[in-house]
């Protein structure tokens, strides 16, 4: 079966470009949305594929997260740098989709990380062996001196 192409997607869950492109523009917040667009282009001339793609990405963010500072907090909590200032810095200059990669990056290191810390449950320990008992042998009688 051969697969869809980007085209075939847009009409089929949106009907035209031009209503995936209005349902992207409701996402162009200052709450999700690093401007680094054309202002002379816009989103209308972005491709079908990377249409798509920001807008699966910005549901998801929405949905689980709300907005990119919440997003960049859970981000810092799963690196274990929640009050590092210089790095909250960097990701706030990060546009949505390669923030949404760190976090899936992070969370599957530690889901990686954590069976290793993770120890065994600890044995019962083991009834100490019983040492074997050597049957004690008669000793011989030795003979009588004359």
């Amino acid at each position: 079966m051969p697969k869809k192409t980007p085209l075939q997607f847009v009409k089929d869950r949106f009907g035209d470009k031009a209503k995936l492109v209005a349902e992207v523009q409701k996402f162009v917040t200052d709450d999700l949305w690093v401007n680094r667009t054309s202002a002379a282009k816009g989103l209308e001339h972005v491709s079908n594929a990377k249409l798509l793609r920001l807008h699966a990405i910005f549901t998801e963010v929405k949905e689980k997260y709300g907005t990119r500072a919440k997003l960049i907090d859970a981000i810092l909590s799963e690196v274990k740098r929640p009050k590092d200032l210089g790095y909250r810095a960097l990701l706030e200059k990060h546009p949505v989709p390669r923030l949404l990669d760190q976090l899936k990056s992070a969370l599957k290191r530690n889901r990686a990380a954590a069976p290793a810390k993770v120890e065994a449950p600890a044995k019962k320990p083991a009834k100490a062996a019983a040492k074997p008992v050597a049957k004690k042998v008669p000793a011989k009688k030795k003979p009588a001196a004359k």
